[in-house]
């Protein structure tokens, strides 16, 4: 059984890798041929059965989730729909966003899928009453939705794929409709509208008890596992010390809380509690009593905590070792975890794209497989504290190869933080956040502030461990056969005691841990334009130096380009520093990341057109101010600054745009040419000042192709071969212009979007050669 459940996630990860869909009339096929491999009774030809089920099982219920979706040409468009809140609104300072479970729709000719994900900025009622919508409710609203998309970006989060596996196939927000945005119930009574609903109460008494507390999302996380309100700064601290994990209801913490459900109820049950005079224990055993109330509790504490893939895999776990002790049956735990696994999956394919799905499974099996998982007859404090430390070894041991895959980077802090994080969130917070969130005020207020107290001591170490340098180890993201190697390393290391040498297979570990970021060869260079959406961030790679072009916009409170692109990219690609950042102007879609990514990797030199008093500025370790003129090379490199003039700085009331660094990079002959915002004025100047210095194969759109640059004259001057236009989707400021558009198309020039291609990487050698992320690394989930 275990083969073959391995063998169905192999054929579910075989499709999810898939650039398109096999017709459904294929899997009548698939399914015939693995009952033609399952009559012969062989164990490779069962293992290749279950392979085919699992790929074919996938792509019916990925068929099934994109059957109905927004035709393209109903974007934009404002439709008038009734329907429910699905899900728990996640509050912010603009608004609020929900999943809306659509009922009917008010607009003729339109088509709306079932569950749409929509943003409610300012007024939420049109009453102009500021509560928030509550899950259950009954709405009608006028809505303007866009088909799924998000950005596409190496080492990047798949936000598409996301919303495939929470069925949403639109997304949107709700327009300003006065009166014909109205609640039309309180409350629909659902099953999981009363989940939503309970959930939403206790987050709603956790913030009032904790209000203006710093770490109260941290407590909301423990109970109903809504981690939306931990704070990035909060997040970069947790996953330098490897106790992400325990910021959550973990696997840990749902058992640790059935197993005390189950002994409270033995203990009752053994003294016929519930019913005075009744021998309970001999209409049914004590242990049985026990397994269901723990089973029942774990089930609740899962509901509560959304569901994710951990505590189902916890849930599911518990449930069958339940299910065995009611049936009189002994079962290995490697069949409950296989078992877990396969219910996971069956339910949820698109769960093996998560990297929990990996971390959740990966660490009971590592437990399982280093000999932890046996049930120890002894008692005493030094044998539970032995095992203790075993488990958490062979824990991190274990997860090291997967961390460096998943993340690129291994926090050397994880030991000493788990085990000091680990009993003082498990035995401690977590049931004093759970009792608090119970308790009615005052009381609640005064055991939630305890357990905000144990949480704001142990941040305040961990701060301190993660400060470090040596905090975590960064390398690339290891290829598949170092990784593999990484894996035979790690099992050599776990195996049982006795086997010759464990510690040689730390050797395997050297390539995974030893490699340095790829880089161009001497005189070429690369340069990667990322999907920020509507704004700009773009790499240049020489041999041995690296410059970022601008860092992206700033999406909203503690959310920008940097933190959520282009850090996970230098982590992704093991690049620990950079040589130098040009922030070409002020406005926020070019310098909103550039603080976070400041505080995130070390940069030696930023180049800008800021004034002094400019938070970026003050938080460089060097700036100094862009100029015509300057001019630099790193390794066969030539970097030129072409604008802003020096004069413009003494210019009062000159746009920001018209100050823009302008940036030219070559090499052997082939350049690009970065341009930022300027505007016809500045391209006019550069006709005047550098016409023999403009001419570039690649020439980053000016304005992302607004309609006030891009002039014929200057693209003449240029004379590109590419044109690359960093650009949100469906932007509200619809850049690139149409007729600036076509202006590149009419002289030639091989136009490239970012929010149609995704990241776009060119190498400038002996030839040019460009790539699109989502060509190289399609998805059939991707534009539909």
């Amino acid at each position: 059984m275990r083969c073959a459940i391995l063998a169905f996630l192999a054929g579910v990860c075989w499709l999810q890798t898939r650039a398109e869909l096999p017709p459904p009339a294929y899997l009548a096929g698939a399914a015939a041929v693995a009952l033609v491999l399952l009559a012969v009774r062989r164990f490779g030809a069962t293992l290749l059965a279950a392979a085919i089920v699992g790929a074919a099982w996938a792509a019916w219920l990925a068929h099934l989730a994109l059957a109905e979706g927004l035709p393209r040409e109903q974007e934009g468009r404002d439709v008038t729909v009734v329907g429910t809140v699905d899900s728990l609104p996640h509050e912010f300072d603009a608004g609020a966003r929900f999943i809306l479970r659509v009922e009917r729709v008010l607009s003729p000719d339109a088509t709306v899928p079932r569950r749409i994900a929509v943003s409610w900025y300012g007024q939420h009622a049109a009453t102009d009453s500021q509560t928030p919508v509550q899950p259950g409710e009954r709405w009608q609203l006028v809505v303007r939705l866009q088909r799924p998309h998000g950005n596409a970006n190496p080492y990047g989060f798949d936000y598409e794929a996301w919303l495939l596996e929470q069925g949403v196939r639109a997304t949107g927000y709700v327009r300003p409709a006065g009166p014909r945005n109205v609640r039309l119930d309180a409350f629909v009574p659902r099953p999981g509208h009363v989940v939503e609903r309970a959930r939403a109460a206790l987050r709603r008494h956790i913030l009032r008890q904790l209000e203006g507390k710093p770490y109260a999302g941290v407590i909301v996380a423990l109970v109903i596992g809504d981690q939306r309100g931990i704070p990035q700064s909060s997040w970069d601290v947790f996953n330098r010390t490897g106790i992400s994990h325990l910021v959550s209801i973990s696997g840990l913490h749902i058992t640790m809380i059935a197993a005390l459900a189950a002994w409270l109820a033995s203990r009752l049950w053994r003294r016929s509690f519930f019913v005075e005079g009744a021998a309970l224990p001999l209409l049914l055993p004590a242990q049985k009593a026990a397994a269901l109330a723990g089973a029942l509790v774990a089930l609740l504490y899962v509901l509560l905590a959304g569901a994710g893939v951990p505590a189902q895999r916890t849930f599911y776990m518990l449930a069958a070792v339940a299910a065995a002790l009611w049936c009189g049956r002994v079962v290995a735990l490697s069949h409950v975890l296989c078992l877990a696994l396969a219910v996971v999956v069956v339910i949820d394919p698109w769960a093996v794209l998560g990297a929990g799905f990996w971390l959740s499974f990966g660490a009971v099996a590592v437990i399982l497989y280093a000999g932890l998982g046996r049930v120890e007859l002894a008692a005493g404090w030094r044998r539970t504290l032995g095992a203790a430390v075993r488990t958490q070894y062979a824990v991190t041991v274990g997860l090291v190869p997967l961390t460096m895959l998943l993340f690129a980077q291994v926090s050397l802090a994880s030991p000493l933080a788990n085990a000091i994080a680990i009993p003082v969130v498990s035995l401690f917070v977590t049931p004093l956040a759970l009792l608090g969130a119970l308790l009615p005020a005052p009381l609640a207020g005064w055991v939630l502030g305890l357990a905000h107290l144990a949480i704001a001591l142990l941040a305040d170490g961990l701060a301190w461990l993660a400060a470090s340098r040596l905090a975590v180890i960064n390398a690339p993201a290891p290829q598949p056969w170092i990784f593999a190697l990484a894996l035979l390393g790690t099992a050599w290391m776990l195996a049982p005691r006795g086997w010759p040498r464990r510690w040689a297979g730390l050797a395997a570990w050297a390539p995974m841990l030893t490699q340095l970021p790829s880089a161009p060869p001497g005189g070429s260079f690369t340069v990667t334009a990322f999907d920020v959406g509507q704004g700009m961030a773009l790499l240049v790679e020489t041999e041995r130096h690296r410059l970022l072009y601008d860092a992206g916009p700033q999406y909203g409170p503690g959310a920008d380009a940097a933190g959520r692109i282009l850090l996970p990219y230098l982590r992704g690609r093991g690049i620990g520093a950079l040589d130098a950042l040009v922030v070409s102007h002020s406005d926020v879609d070019h310098a909103g990341g550039a603080r976070t990514l400041l505080a995130g990797v070390a940069v030696a030199q930023v180049h800008s057109s800021l004034p002094g008093g400019h938070p970026v500025v003050r938080a460089a370790r060097r700036h100094s101010r862009c100029g015509a003129g300057q001019e630099w090379s790193w390794d066969g490199v030539r970097f030129e600054l072409l604008g802003p003039a020096p004069q413009s700085y003494r210019q009062e009331g000159l746009k920001a745009n018209a100050r823009s660094c302008v940036l030219r990079v070559s090499s052997a002959g082939k350049a690009m040419l970065l341009a930022a915002d300027i505007e016809a004025a500045q391209e006019l100047q550069l006709l005047q000042t550098s016409p023999g210095r403009l001419r570039a194969d690649v020439l980053l759109a000016p304005h992302h192709g607004s309609g006030t640059s891009s002039t014929a004259a200057f693209l003449a001057a240029v004379e590109p071969k590419f044109g690359i236009f960093q650009v949100g989707y469906r932007n509200r400021y619809r850049h690139p212009k149409k007729e600036v558009y076509e202006r590149y198309a009419s002289l030639g020039i091989r136009r490239l979007r970012t929010d149609e291609a995704g990241a776009v990487t060119l190498r400038f050698g002996r030839t040019l050669e460009v790539s699109a992320f989502r060509s190289e690394r399609r998805r059939y989930w991707h534009g539909r």
